[in-house]
């Protein structure tokens, strides 16, 4: 006689994520609990994101989807940057995409960058990721520090989040559920620029 199987006993692991959802909707918000489940979904699709910087040009030139959202990227990575990092995932139709790259340039490049995004910028943020951000009042998503050095998903109050757009897409009654936004997140004391772009 064979038995069924019910949820209780031994949950796939797309379940585990689902309860696990479920239950932090209720305290993280509406707006946040679909970051959450978006981010749920990247982290179990870790083997299709590239971090090898010599693709920065296929990515940025051929495989992003949408050059509006990152016509403020360096069009290729200028000779002689040091600790350049990437962090790309193309996404799927249940995971978004997002690209990142992080930069080092000089104080004086630094400072004129900030200067200008500034001006640009339709949200600016101090530290945080897209979860804090799209639950602050009027707040936008933006994205999470996915070329961090260690496993930090937020930036540190040292980088200046700078959102130069943020549209949503999402149907009355699930704000943010769909869109995308691209900006810039800029640490002076550390000369370091990160452009990214996210979709979900």
């Amino acid at each position: 006689m064979k038995r069924s199987l019910t949820l209780g006993q031994n949950p796939s692991h797309l379940v585990k994520i689902t309860m696990i959802v479920l239950l932090s909707l209720g305290s993280v918000g509406v707006v946040g609990g679909s970051f959450f489940l978006r981010k749920a979904f990247i982290t179990s699709s870790q083997s299709e994101i590239v971090t090898d910087t010599s693709r920065y040009k296929e990515i940025r030139h051929q495989l992003w989807s949408s050059q509006d959202d990152i016509k403020h990227f360096p069009s290729e990575i200028p000779a002689g940057v040091e600790n350049e990092r990437l962090a790309y995932a193309p996404g799927s139709s249940q995971t978004g995409s997002y690209f990142q790259v992080r930069l080092r340039k000089s104080p004086e490049q630094i400072q004129q960058l900030l200067n200008q995004y500034r001006k640009l910028a339709k949200h600016q943020y101090r530290g945080g990721d897209t979860n804090v951000h799209a639950n602050l009042p009027n707040g936008v998503p933006t994205t999470f520090f996915y070329t961090s050095e260690s496993a930090a998903e937020s930036f540190p109050p040292s980088y200046e989040i700078l959102v130069l757009n943020a549209k949503d897409k999402g149907r009355p009654g699930f704000k943010w559920n769909h869109g995308d936004s691209y900006g810039v997140a800029i640490n002076s004391s550390a000369s370091e620029i990160i452009y990214w772009a996210e979709k979900w």
